[in-house]
């Protein structure tokens, strides 16, 4: 493949520092303001990422939003035009440290936007240049928030070509799109290489806690603002985090990290519940976005007056974590699942019954997705909103993995059994509860029983958690509500098959494993 040629610019800064980029944010760039932990927030006016304005350029069949290649020719020149008269940013690194793995990466952007490529490069490792500074960059990522496209969604526009490993963003001014553009593609070169990219924390448990006597590596997987980025940073007999967003899982269970940083919500954090995503948010170096900050900069991590979706950046340098390095070969994967009524705090699962919940992808809807999707019940195939072709190649290819890698797997919800809130009786699954399971887990100590409806195993019981969220029939049954289980089991399973069916290719098993 040849390597993208930058579009010419007025100026170009190449790696600048983070002083540089905040002074130039300070400068700059309106909507910054500086809070009491000395480090900077920026209230973007887009809140989310633009999936209705994401298209993959192809003039092929594909089963995700498509633009063709002239159409797509048309707006690169548009953008390459725009960016002949700015000053811009070109912020070069690695997607992953491995050296038999690293993706060289370049994120090109308009400097009147400086933060964005602050916190991209927080995430990015350090590239790889030869002798005489040359970088040749696989992923490219152009960047111009100030060229707004009228006619699509949000005046955004979002053109991701796989053939040429360039994704060019217009008009958005929400982080989550340098940092998506990147590891988008990484999906498809991953694939190519015979693994698995999965949207999924990894953390890690030590030896001297497990059973085995060895390091231990567990991925979390989930749609973003579920609860992955909590459980992976939850401090469970020692675990350390290891990356918090995107892994690959390859066929002999290797596991390859993404990012040096770590990219989390902000809204709901705790120093209680989450002390380690905390520390990092309220360091001085770390980069808020959309956070709610008032006149005197102080920062209430619990107003959502504005969007429940502010951000936080900061290098993992900053809090306690696992190097990305040399890690231990999978042994667990938690499927994180936020719903409201059945799904038991923990459930564990065959190989085919892995990947059908990971093909469901079910979950409560987010601000992370867009107004559209908050607080909607929401199926996104392994909760993976990235993916490139058609979502049964994922779960197919986590088949083909279990039975070359088999691993430990876990349906984790992290939502309510018995019904909303509102309702009498209904039980919400606590962080604390989940970090009793995931210790239950590894110590090996909780006994299994077969669910009757599911065909998963449920636990007898946990120490510190109570039994109707481990058995969701049986809370129901205690407060004369077996009826209503029972219909909301028969509507479930005949919703998901219907779901699944709609997948050409899915393989058999995974469909007949509900």
């Amino acid at each position: 493949m040849a390597s993208f040629t930058l579009p010419e610019a007025a100026s170009v800064a190449v790696d600048p520092t983070q002083d540089e980029m905040r002074r130039w944010a300070v400068e700059h760039m309106d909507d910054v303001s500086e809070t009491e932990f000395g480090n900077l927030n920026y209230r973007a006016r887009i809140k989310a990422r633009q999936a209705p304005s994401t298209f993959f350029v192809t003039d092929e069949p594909n089963d995700k939003p498509t633009m063709s290649t002239s159409d797509a020719a048309t707006w690169a020149k548009r953008q390459d035009e725009h960016i002949a008269s700015q000053d811009m940013i070109l912020i070069r690194g690695t997607i992953g440290p491995d050296p038999d793995f690293r993706t060289p990466c370049q994120l090109y952007m308009e400097r009147t936007q400086a933060n964005i490529p602050a916190m991209q490069q927080q995430l990015y490792f350090e590239p790889d240049l030869g002798a005489d500074g040359d970088f040749e960059a696989e992923f490219t990522i152009v960047y111009t928030p100030s060229l707004r496209t009228p006619q699509f969604g949000n005046d955004c526009l979002i053109l991701v070509d796989l053939d040429s490993y360039v994704t060019r963003v217009l008009g958005s001014d929400y982080f989550g799109e340098s940092k998506m553009g990147g590891l988008r593609m990484w999906n498809r070169l991953v694939y190519d290489r015979g693994g698995l990219a999965m949207h999924s924390g990894a953390k890690t448990f030590p030896a001297e806690e497990t059973r085995s006597g060895e390091e231990e590596l567990a991925l979390i997987i989930g749609l973003s603002g579920t609860g992955k980025t909590t459980t992976t940073f939850r401090d469970v007999k020692g675990s350390m985090p290891v990356q918090d967003d995107f892994i690959a899982l390859m066929p002999d269970g290797t596991v390859h990290a993404t990012e040096n940083g770590c990219f989390a919500k902000t809204f709901g954090l705790d120093p209680d519940d989450e002390p380690t995503i905390h520390h990092g948010a309220t360091q001085p170096g770390a980069w808020l976005e959309s956070t709610h900050v008032a006149d005197d900069g102080s920062v209430d991590f619990f107003d959502d007056s504005y969007t429940a979706n502010g951000r936080v950046t900061f290098p993992l340098a900053d809090i306690r974590h696992r190097e990305p390095t040399d890690l231990p070969k999978a042994k667990y994967l938690f499927i994180l699942n936020r719903n409201e009524n059945i799904i038991p705090a923990v459930a564990k699962l065959r190989p085919e019954q892995a990947a059908y919940y990971f093909m469901l992808g079910e979950t409560k809807g987010t601000s992370a997705g867009g107004a559209s999707e908050a607080g909607r019940s929401l199926r996104v195939p392994g909760t993976n909103p990235f993916w490139f072709e058609n979502d049964a190649s994922q779960a197919n290819r986590l088949l083909e993995i279990l039975a070359q890698h088999p691993l430990e797997v876990y349906l984790l919800s992290t939502g309510r059994v018995g019904g909303g809130a509102d309702v009498a009786g209904s039980m919400k699954v606590e962080i604390a509860d989940s970090a009793a399971v995931q210790q239950g887990i590894v110590d090996g100590t909780i006994a299994w029983i077969e669910d009757p409806d599911f065909g998963y195993y449920v636990a007898e019981s946990i120490d510190g958690v109570e039994d109707g969220k481990l058995r969701p029939r049986s809370l129901y049954e205690s407060q004369g509500r077996t009826a209503e289980y029972e219909d909301i089991v028969a509507t479930l399973k005949a919703d998901r098959d219907r779901y699944l069916a709609s997948f050409a290719g899915l393989d058999d098993r995974v469909a007949r494993a509900g």
